[in-house]
């Protein structure tokens, strides 16, 4: 399949990667349906910053994934779903799990069951490197186990085996998409880069951090969206579990370091006890690998995470992108 001149539906589109996705299926030549949480502010989220003339090509449909009857008619009359839409914090996870199993499952199977019943031509059930847990083998790979360190973990883990199941069911023509930790511009302040990005530029001189030691392979989200791409163009990839991952680990105290020589060099980490995830649920270490996505497809990395975190610092060195956060308030 080519995606040019398809019609394609991005749940999760008014967030951090979807707006991204959204803005780069533009870019190959799809019609482009963007579904949006629906609110009374008529808010479409990260879509609102997003240059004119990309929003004006942009079909808006206001809706929730939890509701059935909303997402059949979202998915009408398209020909690829990229299924983005999902409750991704973990520390809120710990305090409202309900609603992530609401949201992640439920609103998963909610998209499944309409892929089945309008015979959706494809469709990309978005994952997480966090449904594998703390590394057992290094690089992970898709036959690694799954450990729900987190009631997000677990609603994830158990949206892509109804995925799987949809597939080996009713032929759905499903492929779960892994990203391992993505990062950029638009990134929710819940994350780990953002939060001290924000921090330092906001003049702090005690950047307020948890959990120094785990590792991370941070793709940055241009080659996250490529992947995506190159995953829908692959015929190969259906019924298919794909990682995007650079198959490069970084340690959170080291990115941190990397980050203050970058912006303020004179800064110090201060490790917050609040910031600290339970003993068993923190995940140690993630380095995926990209074996699989590179030989199904044309993808690779374009960015290191120098090039990566040189772009995203530029992006919020804009006093209008950086006016967006709060970077005194811790955020779940």
């Amino acid at each position: 399949m080519t995606l040019q001149g398809k019609k394609v539906l991005v749940t999760g589109a008014d967030g951090f990667i979807g707006s991204h996705l959204t803005e780069r299926l533009l870019e190959e030549g799809c019609r482009v349906r963007a579904f949006v949480y629906y609110n009374s502010f008529n808010s479409w989220g990260w879509l609102d910053t997003v240059p004119a003339a990309s929003r004006d090509a942009i079909e808006v449909h206001a809706g929730d994934v939890r509701d059935p009857t909303n997402v059949r008619e979202a998915m009408k009359d398209v020909d690829v779903v990229f299924h983005l839409a999902a409750l991704i914090a973990i520390p809120y996870s710990y305090r409202a799990p309900e609603s992530y199993v609401d949201t992640n499952v439920k609103g998963t199977l909610h998209v499944l069951q309409a892929a089945k019943d309008l015979g959706t031509g494809k469709l990309l059930v978005t994952s997480t490197s966090e449904v594998y847990g703390t590394a057992q083998y290094v690089p992970i790979d898709e036959k690694h186990h799954f450990q729900g360190q987190s009631p997000y973990s677990a609603s994830k883990i158990g949206a892509d085996r109804l995925a799987e199941s949809y597939w080996r069911s009713f032929g759905v023509p499903v492929t779960i998409v892994r990203p391992f930790n993505t990062y950029g511009p638009r990134q929710s302040a819940r994350a780990i880069i953002p939060t001290i990005i924000t921090q330092l530029l906001s003049g702090a001189r005690e950047i307020n951090l948890g959990n120094l030691r785990p590792t991370r392979d941070f793709n940055y989200v241009k080659d996250t969206c490529g992947g995506f791409v190159a995953i829908a163009n692959s015929d190969a990839c259906v019924g298919e579990e794909v990682n995007i991952a650079t198959q490069q680990e970084t340690s959170i105290g080291d990115l941190a370091g990397m980050l203050i020589d970058a912006i303020n060099p004179r800064a110090q980490i201060v490790q917050e006890e609040g910031r600290l995830r339970p003993q068993m649920s923190e995940v140690e270490r993630l380095l995926g690998s990209n074996g699989k996505i590179m030989r199904l497809t044309q993808w690779k990395p374009h960015f290191t995470l120098s090039s990566g975190i040189e772009e995203t610092v530029a992006w919020f060195r804009n006093p209008e992108n950086l006016a967006r956060y709060k970077p005194a308030l811790y955020n779940l």
